[in-house]
């Protein structure tokens, strides 16, 4: 268990072990996982368990959200490609697939991958052999694929979504996260865990919540899962004056919505619509985030964040926010 919540997985409720039982089974071998569950269970970090407590610990750990990746450039993106391979490759460049090389390539939201790319890793997956765009020799690659999916997989397959034999060359092995509402008492813990982090992170005295607070937490639905606990008790410890935590009551905030509730309630907005609107109220809150932190330290917060800082600066700029209005944050670790 110690393992595990140093790998931020903390909970104690018997589907929760259950899930860590198959994680850790899962990180001795080298088969294929298909990690399942809600949107905000965690299934990236089940995901960077099996990695961490696996042989392949050393080497990269490749994260990429399939439905991000653009599909005129699928090849491109995870088999790379040589120099002249098409108008714009001024210059040879490796895919993600040998930037894991020794290590895993997680695919992120595997149901969103177009049926052309679902053909290209198909093929990859059958042998672990590629070629890059353009280029005439075939690569092995010694990695390790894991994929992750809020979807029912086998129902896309039903209705021709997805194809049949790239989920069973994907569904090796499956881990089915719960979601936070069956978790009897990891609320509790939880919210501990995020506390102490918090403190330790902004260098400040531990805050508690009232107990009052606790029964609502509780309480709640919690339809964005630990997602949602998450961000909920960041923006409380950020607007506490004290050491004590009241929470009242608790209202769905547009990053905690799942975007699809919204589609079975109004039948008008569509996929792309949805997901862009959920990632730009990612990019917003990240943001913020990130500048309390650093106080508007645009150096600093390109660290962190692992991005250059003329990337955060276009984010910024999109999401109307100025980093000197962080500038007097008093959360500056």
């Amino acid at each position: 268990m110690d393992d595990f919540a140093q790998l931020n997985l903390v909970g104690r409720s018997p589907p929760f072990l259950a899930a860590l039982s198959a994680v850790a089974k899962f990180a001795i071998c080298d088969a294929t996982v298909l990690i399942q569950g809600e949107t905000g269970t965690g299934k990236e970090l089940v995901a960077r368990a099996i990695h961490y407590l696996s042989a392949r610990r050393n080497a990269a750990f490749i994260p990429i959200n399939c439905a991000t990746l653009p599909d005129n450039l699928v090849e491109s993106e995870l088999f790379g490609h040589v120099r002249g391979a098409f108008t714009d490759a001024k210059e040879a460049r490796i895919g993600l697939i040998a930037q894991a090389e020794g290590g895993t390539l997680f695919l992120d939201e595997i149901e969103a991958i177009s049926p052309r790319a679902q053909a290209g890793l198909l093929r990859f997956l059958q042998n672990r052999e590629y070629r890059p765009v353009g280029g005439t020799l075939v690569r092995q690659a010694k990695v390790r694929v894991l994929a992750s999916s809020n979807a029912d997989l086998k129902a896309m397959v039903t209705r021709g979504l997805f194809r049949s034999d790239l989920l069973f060359r994907l569904n090796v092995l499956c881990v089915q996260l719960p979601a936070l509402r069956v978790r009897t008492g990891d609320i509790a813990l939880l919210t501990a865990a995020f506390l102490r982090r918090l403190s330790s992170e902004f260098d400040t005295p531990v805050k508690t919540l009232s107990s009052a607070s606790m029964g609502r937490l509780e309480a709640h639905s919690w339809p964005g899962n630990v997602r949602e606990l998450e961000n909920l008790i960041y923006r409380e410890w950020l607007l506490a004056t004290g050491t004590v935590i009241d929470i009242g009551a608790i209202e769905e905030s547009p990053a905690d919505v799942d975007p699809l509730g919204a589609i079975q309630e109004s039948g008008q907005e569509t996929y792309k619509i949805a997901k862009a609107s959920a990632v730009a109220e990612f990019e917003r809150i990240y943001m913020s985030r990130l500048l309390a932190r650093t106080a508007g330290n645009m150096t600093l917060a390109a660290q962190i964040a692992g991005k250059d800082r003329s990337d955060l600066g276009k984010l910024l700029k999109k999401h109307g926010l100025s980093r000197q209005s962080f500038q007097g944050c008093t959360d500056r670790p």
